[in-house]
């Protein structure tokens, strides 16, 4: 994780030596309480009331002699609400439905649909599944298999879907076990709650692993650099892995305050075992049981009676057969494992605790001072109150004091940060453009008032995403057109800082496979459970192996689940979705990169999947357009496009197709009018309106 921003507009100064915390550390605007802001009062452009985030937005604009563009087109909007919401296109009839009443009260009514489809939670958990930079595997040469961390991914879908208060889904990743511990005796709690607990703590075994280090002690210092920097960068937006050798150099966290922080998760259970000498290394215990006590303790004394039943067996058999028979019996009884769920997941070291010292330079066999649990003075909000004794007989309570501290409506940063990322995602650019570093390295919001509206909005709604969503897409700035018609705009704020217009976006690459998925007629909706395994071409395989091993592919109807079903293997990426910036998944991302390169088009032309797809829509074409051209032409924009082709496009489609079916006759191949209307189908498939939001 770098600790520089080529996009800030000033160079921050290097921090003085020694480290002091000054005011106007303390004054730094990220790190004051979030506060509510006056609603300005600015004129409406419509007779209609205005939702508070346009009145900030306009008086941004009258401030900057600028004004909102018109409304986006009613079909405009209707893609763009689903591309953001579910990650699908919408049908025809969804659009032909609103462009019929485009009212408001329709506008509301469409969005509480999308929040409540189950498609919601599959596209905005993929958000935060960059965020924590989730993968199933561990990385590095062998890239071992993650047990089980796809009930991590079932885990955060299902979270959105229940719209799971942002504050409680904090707890449960940072902390879930701790409380499960704690509550045992608590009979009033369901065994769904425990589940979801301890499978979020899964957040804690995403990391890179390697199996195989110079340095036992030196990796697990690493993985816990990894997990301490991804939570900065996930739920505090701050750089903390930087002051990890040495004082921050730019924010002001002291090298003691990263080690402070890192003794809140010191003593958990390592992924690793320790090991010297050569050869690679076991894990430790990174798999938890999802059964309830009581199943586990049944369990357990039933496996018990059975091998002392087999022992006295023993005792009076007889050499030979039977007494063999018996002896592998109690063998695998005592090899025997619960027959219940796992789930990847954390658990404490126990006692005594692990102690935290300053490593000089960031190696661990120079330590210096020993530090205990606190949080950075800079952020001007009381440290958390962290249990003298230990919180339950297996963990010591730190991780729940953390989570408490995160979560706390008082912190500066945890709904500034949260908001921050979904206004992101609706309007293609945060308020505070550099979403993963709201320090002195990043930018400054271009509307800190319109921020802590919708932070302070979030927090006292319940922390609530689906009732933040809706405010933010029910405001004219979300529906506005992102055509930039406005000459003085492109000359006042040419970048849009000031939001005079929305922005034209392409979406991510599992919205792309996706779209063709829904379009073709082939997306298997089905949600939830193992990974997926698509089929990928030997010359793939040979990037990692050349045989293929751990990759069992997948039934077809499998392999035509949404994207954020399919496994995630660092070594090994599905080409179509990395060549279209997938997540790196090494590091917490909050913003991908969007490049435009050739690969980009001649693997949306070549793919093997996107050929499926386009023989699977020409197919839908022939049974729902029947055999005329022109129908098929008609229906194939309805369904890609959600409108028909004007006169230039049918023109060139009904040529194209009459090339492809001449060449196909020259050719002497079979079923000339299939070819030519796949090949249509696959143009459609490849144009920018397919792929951009509007």
């Amino acid at each position: 994780m770098g600790c520089f921003h080529l996009e800030a507009e000033t160079q921050p100064k290097l921090r003085p030596r020694p480290f002091q915390l000054t005011e106007k550390d303390r004054a730094y605007w990220a790190f004051q309480p979030v506060t509510l802001p006056s609603v300005p009062t600015v004129q409406s452009p419509t007779k209609n009331s205005l939702n508070p985030v346009d009145t900030f937005i306009l008086a941004d604009l009258h401030k900057q002699k600028l004004s909102m563009n018109p409304p986006a087109t009613p079909r405009e909007q209707v893609r763009r609400l689903f591309f953001d919401l579910i990650g699908l296109p919408p049908s025809p009839e969804d659009v032909s439905t609103f462009e019929r009443q485009p009212t408001d009260f329709s506008w509301a009514a469409l969005v509480d649909r999308l929040l409540a489809s189950p498609h919601y939670g599959e596209r905005w958990g993929r958000h935060w599944l960059d965020l924590v930079r989730y993968a199933e595997s561990n990385g590095y040469e062998r890239d071992g298999p993650k047990p089980n961390a796809w009930r991590y991914r079932d885990y955060v879908i299902d979270s959105f879907n229940s719209d799971k208060p942002y504050d409680r889904f904090i707890r449960e990743q940072i902390a879930g076990d701790e409380w499960v511990d704690s509550t045992e005796a608590d009979f009033s709690i369901s065994l769904k709650e425990r589940r979801d607990a301890l499978i979020a703590t899964g957040f804690y075994r995403l990391h890179v692993w390697d199996d195989e280090p110079d340095n036992t002690v030196g990796a697990e210092y690493d993985d816990l650099d990894d997990i301490l920097s991804t939570t900065g960068t996930a739920f505090l937006g701050l750089t903390l892995g930087c002051a990890r050798c040495h004082d921050h150099k730019f924010d002001p966290i002291s090298q003691p305050d990263y080690y402070s922080l890192l003794s809140f998760i010191r003593n958990i259970d390592g992924y690793g075992l320790h090991h010297t000498g050569g050869g690679g290394r076991g894990t430790g215990r990174i798999v938890r049981s999802l059964a309830s006590p009581l199943e586990l303790k049944i369990w357990e004394q039933n496996r018990r009676k059975r091998l002392t039943e087999a022992t006295q067996r023993l005792a009076s058999a007889q050499e030979g057969t039977v007494r063999k028979t018996i002896e592998n019996e109690i063998k695998q009884i005592g090899e025997s494992k619960a027959p219940f769920d796992m789930a990847l997941a954390i658990s404490e070291s126990g006692e005594p605790l692990k102690p935290t010292f300053v490593l000089t330079r960031g190696e661990p066999h120079s330590p210096g001072i020993e530090v205990y649990p606190s949080v950075p003075a800079a952020l001007g909000f009381p440290a958390p109150l962290v249990p003298i004794k230990a919180h339950s007989n297996t963990s010591t309570g730190r991780r729940t004091s953390l989570a408490a501290w995160i979560a706390d409506a008082r912190n500066p940063l945890t709904a500034r940060v949260f908001v921050n990322r979904v206004w992101q995602h609706h309007f293609g650019t945060g308020l505070v453009p550099t979403p993963d570093d709201f320090g002195l390295t990043g930018l400054a919001p271009s509307n800190p008032q319109l921020l802590d509206h919708l932070a302070l909005n979030f927090v006292t709604g319940g922390w609530s995403l689906k009732r933040l969503h809706k405010h933010i897409l029910t405001s004219r700035a979300y529906r506005m057109s992102s055509r930039p018609t406005r000459s003085h705009g492109l000359v006042v704020d040419p970048e849009n800082r000031h939001l005079w217009r929305q922005s034209l976006r392409r979406v991510e690459s599992e919205v792309i496979r996706d779209s063709m998925l829904a379009v073709s007629g082939s997306l298997n909706p089905k949600q939830g459970g193992p990974s997926v395994f698509p089929t990928l071409p030997k010359e793939v395989h040979a990037t990692q192996d050349s045989s293929g091993k751990g990759w069992e592919e997948s039934v077809a109807s499998e392999q035509n689940r949404r994207s954020v079903y399919l496994v995630v293997k660092r070594a090994l990426k599905i080409p179509l979705l990395d060549c279209l910036d997938f997540a790196n998944s090494t590091s917490a991302s909050g913003l991908r990169p969007t490049t435009t390169v050739a690969p980009q088009a001649l693997t949306l032309l070549n793919d093997t999947f996107v050929q499926i797809q386009s023989s699977n829509f020409a197919t839908r074409l022939r049974t729902e357009a029947g055999p005329q051209v022109e129908n098929r032409i008609r229906r194939g924009f309805q369904l890609a496009l959600q409108r028909p082709p004007d006169r230039a496009e049918q023109r060139r489609s009904l040529q194209l197709i009459k090339d492809q079916t001449n060449r196909a006759h020259f050719e002497k191949k079979s079923d000339p009018d299939g070819i030519a209307l796949q090949s249509f189908c696959r143009a459609l498939l490849n144009l920018s309106e397919l792929i951009y939001a509007d």
